[in-house]
């Protein structure tokens, strides 16, 4: 099988999705990681995804309210454009960093990674929860206090327009769906942070003791792993004679 960045292939199973083995305990902050990275994830994903939708109901909107007046009518709703084009990054963004690190985590939970690499992930974590706070707020400040607007006709002109368009509605607070992308997104940025201390907290300790949570190395297998473990208790002993790593548990398939 082949080698990916010294990560052994023959890794890749089905069976490690079982919750048995994912929200194990054998390893440090593990169950902690699985469910962390996930709420975070999921949360800043559907935040992006619903404001893309509304996004899109602006778009047509600016299309269509130009296209009734020849030319005359300029929609401006840009700014919710922009700072939902702006979540849709960090939403993608968020996956990329804490999905990377939820798989190799789930994969190759004993890898060895070089400090540059180590420094690279605690840079982009941090990274995106600061971009992630920053969306949040001005998502919610648009929201909360913008509202679309058209110049180039008479006011009255303009509510005759609204009026043949009603949808997305014009007051941003009153869209559901643009209120929805505001408040999913706030428990989003607040999982991203706990992610991104999470993975740091996990660092720290695989630095100083390796891999292995503490209940794991005091001989605590059979009760985290919640399989029958003679031979894990034998390997873990012998590892600690030799100093050779057993070889990572895996669920029975």
């Amino acid at each position: 099988m082949a080698y990916i960045w010294g990560l052994d292939l023959r890794e890749l199973r089905w069976a490690k999705f079982k919750g048995s083995y994912m929200f194990n305990q054998v390893y440090h902050l593990r169950r902690t990681k699985m469910i962390v990275y996930q709420i975070a994830m999921i949360l800043c994903v559907v935040s992006e995804s619903v404001g893309t939708a509304a996004l899109s109901d602006y778009v047509d909107q600016q299309d269509g309210i130009s296209t009734r007046s020849l030319g005359q009518a300029t929609v401006h709703s840009n700014d919710f454009v922009g700072i939902a084009s702006f979540n849709i990054f960090v939403g993608i963004a968020v996956a990329t960093i804490f999905g990377s690190a939820f798989f190799f985590d789930l994969f190759w939970p004993e890898r060895s990674e070089t400090k540059s690499v180590r420094l690279a992930w605690k840079i982009s974590s941090l990274t995106i929860s600061m971009l992630a706070l920053i969306c949040v707020l001005a998502l919610t400040v648009i929201v909360a206090t913008h509202h679309t607007y058209i110049t180039g006709v008479s006011l009255e002109t303009a509510h005759i327009l609204f009026k043949q368009n009603p949808r997305p509605n014009p007051i941003y607070r009153e869209n559901a769906e643009c209120v929805a992308a505001a408040v999913l997104l706030w428990p989003g940025v607040l999982a991203t942070f706990a992610s991104t201390y999470i993975m740091w907290e996990s660092h720290k300790h695989d630095d100083q003791f390796g891999p292995f949570s503490s209940s794991y190395r005091n001989g605590g297998e059979e009760k985290d792993t919640g399989r029958p473990s003679s031979t894990h208790q034998l390997e873990n002993r012998n590892s600690r004679v030799t100093g050779v790593c057993s070889p990572e548990p895996y669920p029975e398939t």
